[in-house]
């Protein structure tokens, strides 16, 4: 069930960084990041 999580965590981290490459507003690129950070934690297991 762990690895489920953290496969939808990567799915969902990655999605953040595809919008954040791919927007040119940088309200829109500010706020996917804002997304990225925690979801990079969790990935790396810092909680």
């Amino acid at each position: 069930m762990f690895a489920v999580y953290l496969v939808i965590v990567a799915v969902v981290l990655a999605l953040s960084v595809w919008n954040i490459i791919t927007e040119r507003d940088w309200k829109k690129q500010a706020g996917a990041a804002m997304v990225a950070v925690p979801l990079l934690l969790r990935l790396f297991l810092i909680k």
